[in-house]
């Protein structure tokens, strides 16, 4: 289901018979095996946004 656009997934969730696409995701999440990969950048490109913004709170100094 990974290359299954958002909107396609309700549908490939419906087809399947399951109450909502979320299911269908944690069913075959297996399937997936990069997913952990693609969050992991995810995550490391907000902190990194975070971590160049010169605004926010100062800590540690």
């Amino acid at each position: 289901m990974r290359s299954v656009r958002p909107a396609g997934r309700k549908a490939v969730s419906e087809y399947m018979g399951h109450a909502d696409p979320a299911l269908t995701l944690r069913v075959y999440a297996h399937l997936m095996p990069d997913s952990r990969e693609r969050a992991r950048r995810a995550i490391d490109t907000v902190f990194q946004h975070a971590a160049e913004k010169e605004d926010g709170p100062q800590t540690a100094q």
